[in-house]
Order: structure tokens, then sequence, then C-alpha cells
């Protein structure tokens, strides 16, 4: 068998004569076996991730119940290709609301390798397979929530520290510990930081949705923005065209963009505006752009065309499925495929709403997509009892007024999401805005476009490359800053 150590073979007395020259030099050879032992356990795959090797931690089911011991199997990865060990940072990387399936390739590798980091990510509870239930019914939904994804972060940290404690024979000390999120796992890194101060030295909230917003009509607006006047044109005369052909021949038009599933009409029209949405969100602008503004130019059908840019790209390159959108799916609550579009609605039906709604003028997306849409979807999936209590949400993390510290807010200029984030700077809680055409949402990670994505976050795609650039140095002056701050003060955190 490959790898097999066996007796009398080169390879144990190469090990024989290494423990024995070890002893002489007076070096343990445990610490040199815990040291192979730990870099065995997450070979770089020199691809989309750095490690899908999995592992798996016993976590709490309610972290605010002293009298409920259930406990569910949460997954979990590492990364020690660069890890400078004992005493070097641990990287925290927070996987948000969506399967974790390994720890992305991303820039995050690129500052590990600098700073001598581990990289390690936990899967959020409910999402992929960190499954509490064998059912995603409406009350067994009860823990999912920020606030338990919260601690089931602190209880990771500490779980982990622990456990590189005990391979590398440390009886005392902590490795600095930083942590890192884009969206809304951007928004946890912030509270993170904000709600356990003392088990981090800083965070990086990338694209962060730290403001529950329950009416969003600035999303739609950004998009407009960022489309310019030629292509905000021909996205508002698509919305128009949509709408009267949606009441002439209903069935055939959804077929056109691959959604006949969607029976309800304000679901389909969500669906054209999420597709418009994703180019800009991602970095990709002209993927839409470009043929609207030339089939506008050139007299042809927009219908048609936005259809092709629909199929090709939002279905095509990019992945999506127009089956997430549909109510009747939402409402599944069996563990046959991926859930994370009912587990999201979840989260957004009960803590943060980010209700994207037409603007009262000027809209790109179809004016039936208001607040009473969102209401209702939220009681039809859920049931009358869900509600977004986004006033509960902004007193207990602050909005964007949160007083932590030690935060750094990037938000990319083309991102609708950054009207949700943190944008001005106030002492110790820097923020960045970097901008270029193709800026959009975690650019200071996943570099231009994020999706699909670019190894490495490779900042010489972006349109302008030296925004990302100094963005990025300002990052790693931060962090260097606080982790030399935690081993000065000789502890994991300030």
């Amino acid at each position: 068998m490959a790898g097999t150590v066996r007796v009398g073979s080169p390879s144990l007395v190469r090990l024989i004569f290494l423990s024995l020259l070890l002893s002489l030099l007076g070096i343990s050879y445990s610490y040199v076996t815990h040291r192979m032992e730990l870099h065995g356990l997450s070979r770089s795959q020199n691809g989309n991730y750095l490690t899908t090797a999995e592992l798996w931690l016993n976590q709490t089911l309610d972290h605010f119940s002293p009298y409920d011991g259930r406990q569910f199997s949460q997954r979990y990865y590492e990364f020690l290709d660069y890890f400078q060990m004992p005493d070097g940072p641990i990287f925290l990387k927070i996987c948000g609301e969506s399967a974790c399936n390994g720890i992305v390739n991303d820039y995050i590798g690129v500052l590990a390798k600098k700073f001598g980091a581990a990289v390690v990510s936990i899967e959020h509870r409910y999402y992929g397979k960190s499954l509490p239930f064998t059912s995603l019914t409406t009350e067994n939904l009860k823990y999912l929530s920020s606030k338990q994804a919260l601690f089931d972060l602190a209880a990771f940290r500490q779980f982990y520290q622990d456990t590189i404690n005990s391979k590398l024979n440390k009886s005392t000390g902590e490795n600095p510990w930083f942590v890192f999120g884009i969206s809304y796992s951007g928004a946890l890194s912030a509270w993170f930081r904000l709600k356990f101060p003392h088990l981090t030295c800083g965070s990086l909230a990338s694209s962060a949705v730290v403001q529950a917003v329950y009416e969003f009509p600035e999303f739609d607006r950004q998009i407009g923005d960022s489309a310019g006047p030629d292509c905000k044109a021909a996205l508002q005369e698509v919305t128009q065209l949509v709408e009267q052909q949606l009441a002439l021949k209903g069935k055939e038009l959804k077929a056109q963009f691959g959604a006949r599933e969607l029976d309800i009409d304000g679901d389909f029209l969500y669906f054209l505006a999420d597709a418009a949405v994703t180019a800009f969100q991602y970095g990709n602008p002209e993927k839409v752009c470009s043929p609207l503004v030339e089939a506008k130019k050139a007299g042809e059908d927009l219908v048609d065309v936005y259809a092709k840019y629909v199929n090709d790209y939002f279905l095509g390159t990019f992945g999506e499925k127009a089956q997430i959108y549909d109510q009747k799916y939402l409402k599944k609550t069996a563990l046959t495929e991926d859930r994370s579009g009912r587990l999201w609605w979840f989260q957004v039906c009960t803590e943060v709403a980010y209700f994207q709604v037409a603007p009262s003028n000027d809209s790109i997306r179809s004016s039936r997509v208001d607040t009473r849409y969102h209401l209702d979807l939220c009681k039809n999936v859920f049931g009358n009892v869900i509600y977004p209590d986004v006033d509960a949400t902004n007193l207990y993390y602050g909005g964007t007024k949160i007083a932590g510290s030690k935060i750094i807010f990037t938000n990319g200029s083309q991102d609708p999401w950054r009207h949700a984030s943190k944008q001005t700077s106030s002492p110790d809680l820097p923020s960045y805005i970097i901008s270029c055409s193709n800026c959009g949402h975690g650019t200071d990670m996943r570099g231009c476009p994020q999706a699909p994505l670019s190894i490495e976050g490779n900042e010489e795609m972006c349109s302008s490359s030296d925004a990302v650039h100094k963005v990025r140095q300002q990052i790693i002056e931060h962090i260097d800053l606080w982790l030399s701050e935690c081993h000065d003060s000789g502890r994991s955190f300030m």
C-alpha cells in the first residue's frame, strides 16, 4: 500500500536516524511528528479550493438555554500548509448562507502565506451538511439565527485552539486569531469582533451587510447608477415589455426564460430582476449591458436578447436555478437536495429583511416586487407567525453605527449591497470603497469578477487593479498592526 512504512524499510531507517539525531540536538521528536501530522491534513489542491477535507465537531444546538443539552455535527475545514508553528496566527474564514464545501482559494490564501497563518473555516448551522434536524419545518428552524451562529463561531474557536495546543504539546498560551467574511458572513465577521472581542485580534468585514433593512429601494437605485443611462433605459424597457407580455402569454414567456415553474408572477418578476443584479453584484456588468445596449440601438427585440442573457449567463455560466424563486419549492421541508434557498429566506423573514423593493420612481425592477410581495412570501412559505424584526436586529448589533473596534469594512463601488454596509470610516473602524466599473461584491477577497472564481483573487482582472491593490495594502497594514499588538500583549486579543 502506498505510503505504508514497513519494518526494515529505508523509510523506517531514516525515521529512526532522524529521531536519534533530534535527541542529540535536544529537539523534541514529538514536536516534529506533530508538525508532519498537521501538514499532512491539508495539502493544497492547486485549484478552486485550498482544501476540501471534511472535519467535524459536536456543536451545541441552543446556546441560550442552560437546560437543552442537544448537539449536532458541524462541518469544518483546516489548511495548514503556510502555518508557522507553534505561534503563527489562525485565520477564521466564516462560511455564509450556502453549503460550505471547502476553503476557497481566494485572496485569503495569499494573506495566509504572507502572515504564516493557518486557515480554518466552519460551515454555518443548517446549511450544507451541518444539519441539526432531518426536516426543515418552521418549528425546526427556530435555532437558525445569526445569534446562534456567532456562538457557534465562539465555541469552534475555543475547540480549535484546544486542538492545536494538544497537537503541538502547548500547555499554555493562545495563537492570535483574525476573522474574515464576505456579505452575510462579512456581517458575522464584524459582529463576532463586536460580541467576542476577547477571542480575536480583529476582523475583515468584506461587503458586510451589517444594517438590517425593512424596505431597500437603494438596492435597485444602485443597479441603475452602476448600469449607466443607456443600459438602465434598456433594462427598464425590458421590464415594461415583460409586464405587458406576462398578461397575454405568461406561460410562453416564462418558458422563454427557463422559468416555466414560476406560477406566481411576482416570483417570475423577482427572478428577472435578480438576473440583472447578478451581473453588477459579481463584477460582470458587460454581460448584461453590452448586448442590451447594442440591441436597443439596432431596434432588436429586447425581451429576446434579455432571455438569451438569462439562459446563457444567469442560468448557464453563473449556475442559478429558477426553482429557488418558486414559493412552492421554498415551502418544501425535506432534505432531498440543497435547501439553502428556504434557509436564507427564513433568516430574511425573521431577522434582516433586505426587501429589495422597487423605488417609487425611475425603477428598473417591476413595481409589483414591493413590500407586500415579500411579506406574502414570508407568510406563504413559513406561516403567519413569521415577521422580520429588523429593529431588534439593529438594536442588538448597532447597524451601521456598530460600536466595535479593529474591524475593516470594504465594499465595491458597483455592489448594490454596499448600502447595507458601513461605508464611512470611524476611529478603529476603517472603511474602504473600491471604485471601478466591475468592482462588486467581495472584490477585495475575490478579485474581478467574483464569479466565476478568480484563483487567489486576481486583482489584475479588475478594470482598476490599482484601486483593488491599494485597498488590499491597507488591509495588510491593519492586519499586521493588530496581530503585532496581540503578540506584544502576550494575548490572542486586544
